[in-house]
């Protein structure tokens, strides 16, 4: 289908809103044109899918993710959008509102609204009573979700139990919308954090947010503080992440398969010739991709975000994904003859550690140009909808997740090697919700163990987890006949069709 046909096609679909054809519009635009300076053989690995850019498009013009000092812009005001530093609640409130339409990212909506309670606590009265603070928050809610409808934008709450977020947690569980995504930073050292790990329960069992994070894990990461952006991705503050391109480790079995004669070992052939193989055609990607926006967007020399300080180019990496880890082991471990399966087995368990510890080594030491502190990060790539057969990131197999304290013990250890964010989604019988300490204890043993994210997905609620974004059950009921408000229903409802939530195993606690 040529390209005019293809816009045409969008033009006229019926179940699309104008801003949506928009968008796609452009983006076909967009991937019209000339992919960045890269050789023959990274070319090929994208087109064979050993390699996926996600779509960012062939001029990358904009970062993909973009993580504001949203507390500085409150201190100082914003003279590009005329804005003074606010005085009272409305006015932060009405200050972020406004500002939020104007941070870029991937998906042409902020991915990141930065720590909520900590921005508005200072606006907070003893004069307010908590059903004030309900109602203003409420409102607020219910304008990011009307106005920015989009599932991958993310706030922050936490580490420290305060009336803000207390209230947050509330009107997030009253309120069951799939936007913003949310996550809670938990510190297990810090008491206060314990409290408000159990209001962060209860919204959990009642509708499967907030993720919750290990802030003592995570902030050791970032010096100069960080924030949870997208589905679970953990960037600098200030500053935010390029690009991400992600490896399919699965695809990569195959490029192997390819070399390696019959006699010899797969997995020492597989760790010393394929990875980095894999990882310098990802790496020469990234990196083309790295120099357009900062050497010819002009993103970096014009933007108002930059020029007012409120994120800075040193402050900015790129991402390193990988998905798709449980198929090679199982195909690594199936090829040995030995019949064990990631995520059921230690032997195939080890394996998985072996190989991702071998690309995160390759990975820490290498250097590339403009990046914070010269280095990429690693991160366990969730999946997208239209992955077929893959599992997303270091995850098990969709099926195949065993019990949940078995399940935990087999992907914490992948968790060490993952700054840029990983997350493995534990599903859960519904009955917990009458023995919600159960889950709290499970959650604080994990994080405490070394376990970097800890998301809980409940059985038979009508917010469901796809990737690390949510979607309602009964919002793709309703796109399916007349489409959605929200551009990431669409996906949704792609990742259920292809088998990613319907089929996961549920477990009891």
């Amino acid at each position: 289908m040529n390209l005019q046909a293809q816009v045409r096609k969008i033009a006229n679909h019926p179940h699309l809103s104008p801003a949506q054809k928009q968008m796609q519009i452009a983006q076909l635009a967009d991937q019209s044109l000339d992919y960045p300076e890269i050789s023959a053989k990274a070319q090929q690995a994208l087109a064979s899918g050993l390699i996926c850019d996600l779509y960012e498009g062939h001029a990358p013009y904009k970062p993909r993710y973009v993580l504001p000092d949203y507390q500085k812009a409150l201190r100082n005001g914003c003279e590009y959008l005329e804005l003074e530093p606010p005085r009272d609640l409305d006015e932060a409130i009405q200050f972020l509102m406004i500002m939020y339409h104007h941070v870029p990212s991937v998906t042409g909506f902020p991915v990141y609204l930065g720590d909520i309670d900590q921005l508005l606590l200072p606006f907070i009265t003893d004069e307010m009573s908590e059903d004030y603070l309900y109602k203003k928050l409420r409102l607020f809610w219910q304008y990011l979700d009307r106005t920015l409808p989009d599932a991958f934008m993310h706030a922050n709450i936490g580490p420290v139990n305060n009336r803000v977020a207390q209230a947050i947690l509330k009107v997030d569980r009253d309120l069951q919308q799939a936007t913003p995504n949310l996550t809670f930073k938990y510190d297990y050292l810090n008491s206060s954090s314990d409290e408000l790990l159990k209001e962060a329960i209860t919204s959990i069992i009642q509708c499967n947010k907030p993720h919750v994070a290990n802030h003592q894990l995570i902030n050791k990461d970032f010096a100069e503080g960080y924030g949870v952006a997208s589905c679970y991705n953990s960037l600098p503050l200030g500053g935010g992440a390029f690009s991400l391109v992600r490896l399919n480790l699965a695809e990569s079995f195959k490029f192997a398969l390819k070399e390696v004669p019959q006699e010899k070992d797969i997995e020492k052939h597989y760790i010393q010739h394929i990875i980095p193989q894999c990882a310098g055609l990802l790496f020469e990607i990234l990196e083309a991709r790295i120099k357009y926006l900062v050497e010819q967007s002009g993103f970096f020399e014009n933007h108002f975000l930059v020029k007012e300080g409120f994120i800075s180019a040193d402050r900015f990496t790129a991402m390193f994904g990988v998905f798709g880890l449980a198929e090679l082991v199982n195909s690594i471990m199936e090829l040995k003859g030995q019949g064990g399966r990631y995520g059921r087995d230690e032997v195939a368990n080890n394996l998985g550690k072996r190989i991702i510890n071998a690309y995160a080594e390759l990975i820490q030491n290498k250097q590339v140009c403009y990046c914070r502190n010269q280095q990429v990060l690693f991160h366990a790539q969730s999946g997208i909808s239209s992955d077929i057969n893959v599992t997303e990131g270091t995850r098990v197999t969709t099926g195949e997740e065993p019990e949940t304290f078995t399940h935990i013990l087999a992907v914490l250890p992948m968790h060490q090697y993952f700054p840029a964010g990983i997350s493995d989604i534990f599903n859960i019988d519904e009955t917990i919700e009458r023995n919600p300490l159960a889950l709290l204890e499970v959650c604080q043993g994990a994080l405490r163990q070394g376990l970097r994210m800890f998301t809980a997905n409940v059985a038979n609620r009508d917010l469901v987890r796809i990737t690390g974004y949510m979607v309602r059950r009964s919002d793709i009921e309703k796109y399916k006949k007349e489409g959605s408000r929200l551009n990431s229903t669409a996906l949704g409802s792609e990742a259920i069709d292809n088998d990613k939530v319907i089929n996961r195993s549920i477990k009891k606690i």
